[in-house]
Parts: C-alpha cells; sequence; structure tokens
C-alpha cells in the first residue's frame, strides 16, 4: 500500500486547487489547464463516489479513503510523467486528510496522513466560498461553507503549505492564478 500512496520525484511546477465543495475548484483547474496547455490531474474522490452511489446508493465510509487516496496519487504520478513544466491538480492527498478529519470524528488513516504531508507542491491556490452552491448528488454541506472553509485554510497553515486564496469571480480568479503561475516559471528559468 505505502508505494501505492507515495508521490513520485517530478521535475515540473505542481499546483494544487484546494478548498471546500462547490467553490470553483475543477472550473478552474480545467482553465487553468487550458491556458498553459498543461496536464491536469482529476479528482479521483468524486469519480469514486459517484460509482458507488450510482451503484450502491451510499455515501463515502472510512473504507473508502485509502482507495481514493491511491487513485488519485496513481493520477497525478501519470500525469506528472507527461508535464513539461506544469501540472495543474484538482485537489490533493491533503484535501483528502481534511475531509476524513471532517466527516469521521478527526480520524484520519496514518498512512493517508504520512503521505499528503510528505507530498511536494509549489503551490495551493485556496478557493473561497464566494461562488454560489451548486448541488449535486455528492454535496452535502450548503449550510457549513465557512467551517469547511476554516478547516482548508488550517490544514494549509498547520502545515506550512505555500498558499494563496483566491476570491471573486471566474475570470478574476483565473487571471489572479494565471500570473502567480507565470511567476513561478520565470523563477525557475532564473
Amino acid at each position: 500500500m505505502e508505494e501505492k500512496l507515495a508521490q513520485r520525484p517530478a521535475t515540473c511546477i505542481k499546483i494544487v486547487l484546494f478548498g471546500p465543495e462547490s467553490t470553483g475548484k475543477t472550473t478552474l483547474s480545467e482553465d487553468l489547464a487550458e491556458y498553459f496547455n498543461a496536464p491536469m490531474v482529476k479528482e479521483y474522490m468524486r469519480e469514486y463516489l459517484q460509482k458507488v452511489w450510482d451503484s450502491e446508493k451510499r455515501i463515502c465510509e472510512p473504507r473508502d479513503i485509502i482507495p481514493i487516496a491511491k487513485g488519485q496519487m496513481q493520477a497525478e504520478n501519470l500525469q506528472a510523467r507527461k508535464a513539461e513544466e506544469l501540472l495543474i491538480c484538482d485537489t490533493d492527498l491533503l484535501e483528502l486528510k481534511v475531509y476524513s478529519e471532517a466527516y469521521y470524528e478527526g480520524y484520519c488513516d496514518p498512512q493517508l496522513l504520512k503521505h499528503a504531508l510528505n507530498n511536494h507542491y509549489h503551490l495551493y491556490f485556496l478557493t473561497y466560498i464566494d461562488v454560489p452552491w451548486t448541488p449535486d448528488d455528492l454535496r452535502d454541506k450548503p449550510h457549513d461553507r465557512e467551517g469547511m472553509f476554516q478547516r482548508f485554510q488550517k490544514a494549509l497553515d498547520q502545515h506550512q503549505k505555500p498558499y494563496l486564496i483566491l476570491k471573486g469571480d471566474r475570470e478574476t480568479r483565473l487571471k489572479i492564478a494565471v500570473n502567480k503561475i507565470n511567476q513561478l516559471l520565470k523563477s525557475r528559468e532564473t
């Protein structure tokens, strides 16, 4: 199991979209991947849980966390091999850690915790809750958006991860993110 959760070394800049559900992470991930013509790592948790919901009509359980983490890292490691300069990640294991603790009374599998903290990303874009809530059959916390946002920010602060909070509409967020990524790419050239 250990190997399947490990982040493989990569030479590209890795950016993570991070934050509560329905805050525009996937939209911005897709926009950034298109803008920079860069590979994107999709959120495996959503794909996995949609299959569970459709086939078993059940919500996420603690036994699902490690398979989700393995799927996420498999996708990330695959896309990182394709990336030349930049990789856009629509989530990471730290996000899964935050959700695990939020839903399972503070519990996080020790292996997930280890890898979530050891994985390296150049920057997290923490998406704020100032976009409209979009309901679907997997989202369930429309009335605790502020509390969930605080959990995500606390995780970044507590584990000293580099981040920038993104607020505003889609165009504003994209412009800010593009400028910051361009700075990272430029600093790499020198």
